[in-house]
């Protein structure tokens, strides 16, 4: 079993973070390893809804289905994945420290069915780093554009 929390401070109220975090048109922006997201745009976001992330891991092309299982707008997204190479529930959730300032926190946890339990400690710092630099790119997107715009 791998477990795997990364958060983050964002310098932008919650509901501006959860907003763009959440809708998954969004999503290729900030995880780099995420080329498009495929899925029905034309309906909200729901439980349900299926999702399929076309990436790119350690150079090999990958296409991962996700469900969302649970979904709080503003508070959390809670999605399932069944591939054959791993069994991996994410969990996307925003909390407000303040009136201007958001922790998001990114969760990853599951079972490496591909890799052996050897392999585990491996994956698991492999996917926190990942989830860091995405976390670190979308603070520094959001924070940079959302000042730009209070210039103009």
């Amino acid at each position: 079993m791998v477990d795997v929390s990364t958060e983050i401070i964002i310098n932008l109220p919650k509901e501006k973070v959860a907003e763009f975090a959440s809708y998954p048109g969004n999503v290729p922006n900030w995880c780099t390893h995420i080329k498009s997201v495929e899925w029905n745009n034309d309906a909200p976001l729901r439980a349900g809804a299926k999702l399929v992330f076309n990436g790119q891991i350690m150079r090999r092309p990958q296409q991962n289905v996700y469900e969302v299982v649970e979904i709080i707008p503003g508070q959390k997204v809670i999605m399932k994945s069944r591939s054959n190479n791993m069994r991996m529930e994410t969990t996307v959730a925003w909390q407000a420290i303040n009136e201007n300032t958001t922790c998001m926190t990114l969760r990853n946890r599951g079972v490496p069915i591909a890799f052996s339990k050897p392999m585990a400690p491996l994956l698991k710092l492999a996917i926190r780093n990942v989830s860091r630099r995405n976390l670190k790119q979308l603070k520094k997107m959001l924070e940079f554009s959302y000042r730009r715009l209070e210039v103009l």
